[in-house]
């Protein structure tokens, strides 16, 4: 089980993560694949990776080129593009957003505590004459 939930949490931010770790320099994908590892979100399978990284350059979020490698084979490097740039800190807002609500409702122990806060109580007598 908990497994599959960090599955679907990795599925749901790792396209901000590769933007993330993109903002700090231009990588190529196994590099991008170990920094993300040593961020602690588990290792990233190149059938996971390469993927999200096309589909990124695609939507013109990153760009690529091929660099030749001093003692190997040549490697395809990423980089932000301005357009990720811009999305890159809009989603972080987001997110933070999101994460933030996501743990009120996780320390609150439901999500009444946190969404009936500041809010006036419903009449069930709207409407009705008296």
């Amino acid at each position: 089980m908990e497994q599959d939930r960090r599955a679907q949490w990795l599925r749901g931010v790792l396209d901000l993560c590769v933007l993330g770790t993109l903002a700090g320099g231009e990588s190529y994908g196994y590099q991008l694949a170990q920094g993300l590892a040593a961020a602690g979100l588990g290792p990233i399978q190149g059938g996971t990776l390469y993927p999200v990284l096309l589909r990124l350059q695609r939507a013109g979020l990153i760009a690529a080129r091929w660099r030749g490698g001093e003692s190997g084979p040549a490697r395809k490097y990423y980089r932000l593009t301005a357009a990720g740039e811009t999305t890159l800190r809009q989603a972080a807002t987001d997110w933070s957003g999101f994460a933030g609500r996501v743990s009120a409702i996780l320390s609150t122990g439901g999500v009444g505590a946190s969404t009936d806060a500041g809010r006036a109580p419903v009449s069930t007598n709207a409407g009705r004459a008296q």
